[in-house]
């Protein structure tokens, strides 16, 4: 008979999880550790083959070592899609997939809200209900224009299939160009600088690697056409602060939705908080009702393949970054 698997569920609060696993698993065994400065202990004397872990408490502090030290286990799964708050690791050693997905279809709605947040000048109408103004004004249409994705997997894909709908024209950069649907041209992620002058609004939704970061800085920003709708769900660093801020400043950029920053908590003395033509979220793009629920059912799909010895999904590639 082989050894029952044991699992570490780590998260701020890990009861219904350890409930659910202990249902769809009934043989595995379970311990559960509810912050960053206990998972060490845990690992050390529970010694589990897989750990599911959440980013609860932010970046600062995450016990990543702990994790991919001497008696981590075999399997990492992570909570969210980003991984860069991993680092790096030896995939011969222990394998790490991700909740890459999940709020694929949440994210992309984030972002086709904020184009039209733009475009319809939402911020202006809210201006002038709270003066009693009533004066004439044109909105601006997205059908016809051209939106830039940058980064076509599960999450850019999502917004390309709603951009499609709305008669956008979809171009698109991925590290490995092929085909796809709702996209109409497919470049590499080399071809940046060529595609940038070309769009009327760009969705960043590439992952954080050695590649990305910095990916739009001021060389950039210079490309741009002039009044560009800009949205990003990636992750901070991706998109240069300074950058983006002198061209919300100049208006070579007309609007910026920016769910994610370099520096998180977004400090009070951000320039960013009193920009006007500025959409500020607390990397909050994917959190959804029930996207917990969502990420742990896809967990406990792949635990399914793991107790089975099958192929586990969603492995991410450490020199990727996905």
């Amino acid at each position: 008979m082989p050894e029952p698997v044991r699992v570490l569920l780590h998260n701020a609060e890990t009861s219904g999880l350890a409930s659910k696993t202990r249902a769809t698993y009934p043989d595995v065994i379970i311990e559960e550790c509810q912050s960053y400065a206990a998972l060490t202990d845990h690992i050390d004397r529970f010694r589990p083959d897989v750990v599911y872990s959440v980013r609860f408490d932010g970046t600062p502090g995450y016990p990543r070592d702990s994790l991919f030290g001497p008696n981590g286990p075999a399997w990492v799964a992570n909570g969210g899609a980003g991984i860069d708050h991993f680092r790096v690791w030896d995939p011969a050693k222990v394998t790490v997939t991700n909740a890459a997905g999940v709020a694929a279809d949440m994210m992309a709605e984030f972002v086709v809200g904020a184009f039209l947040h733009f475009t319809l000048d939402i911020p202006g109408l809210q201006v002038d209900k709270a003066h009693k103004v009533w004066r004439g004004r044109k909105v601006r249409p997205i059908k016809g224009q051209t939106l830039l994705i940058l980064g076509l997997g599960q999450t850019g894909r999502a917004i390309a299939k709603r951009a499609h709908a709305f008669g956008m024209t979809v171009i698109g950069t991925r590290a490995r160009p092929k085909e796809m649907e709702n996209v109409d041209e497919v470049h590499a992620a080399s071809d940046l600088h060529d595609l940038l002058p070309r769009a009327d609004f760009i969705a960043v939704s590439t992952p954080l690697t050695k590649t990305t970061r910095g990916l739009l800085g001021k060389d950039e920003f210079a490309l741009m056409k002039s009044g560009v709708i800009l949205a990003d769900v990636s992750r901070g660093g991706v998109i240069n602060g300074d950058a983006v801020r002198e061209a919300l400043d100049s208006g070579q950029v007309a609007g910026a939705a920016l769910d994610v920053f370099e520096s998180e908590p977004l400090p009070e003395d951000s320039p960013f908080w009193t920009a006007p033509n500025a959409l500020i979220s607390p990397h909050a793009s994917s959190v959804f009702d029930g996207w917990e629920d969502a990420s742990f059912d896809l967990f406990l799909k792949n635990l399914g393949h793991w107790i089975a010895g099958e192929p586990l999904f969603n492995v991410v590639d450490p020199t990727r970054g996905y």
